[in-house]
């Protein structure tokens, strides 16, 4: 199973978010290897024209691989737990799926892309910065991964 983070806006090359998402996208490598999952790549598009929510979403539908379950990260989603965010993943990996994560710009996601969400998920009720949202997603595969290898990371 392949893992796309699709983002509106580009992490600064030497920012701690850039840094921080790196860091979880190199360990989850070795680890999602185990599981045949792999790799996770990052694709940041931008709005150069400022068109509003519409062109980003565009940009982002061009992002997703063709085929690929998406999950549009998003307030108004269902918040769950680290063990079973697990348990969606090894699901769609089971099915031979790949998944794509859509994170909108400032303003979001536009609704129409939002409707096409497979699964519309939350990091809670507030909302968080775009550019965290990053770090904490790259950060909640790679626990997701060492939660199905049975690593020691994950302490329930």
């Amino acid at each position: 199973m392949k893992l796309s983070i699709c983002a509106v806006g580009r992490l600064a090359p030497r920012s701690e978010e850039r840094a921080l998402t790196d860091d979880y996208m190199l360990r989850f490598a070795p680890v999602g290897r185990t599981l045949g999952w792999g790799p996770l790549t990052e694709t940041q598009v931008e709005d150069r024209k400022s068109q509003g929510m519409g062109a980003e979403a565009e940009l982002l539908r061009r992002a997703i691989p063709k085929g690929a379950v998406i999950v549009a990260l998003d307030e108004r989603g269902k918040p769950v737990t680290s063990p079973d965010f697990a348990e969606r993943l090894r699901n769609w990996g089971d099915q031979g799926r790949d998944v794509a994560f859509v994170i909108g710009g400032a303003d979001g996601i536009d609704p129409g892309l939002r409707d096409q969400a497979d699964m519309l998920l939350s990091f809670g009720s507030m909302v968080w910065p775009h550019k965290l949202v990053r770090v904490m997603l790259a950060e909640q595969i790679y626990r997701a991964a060492t939660i199905l290898t049975g690593s020691p990371y994950h302490r329930t």
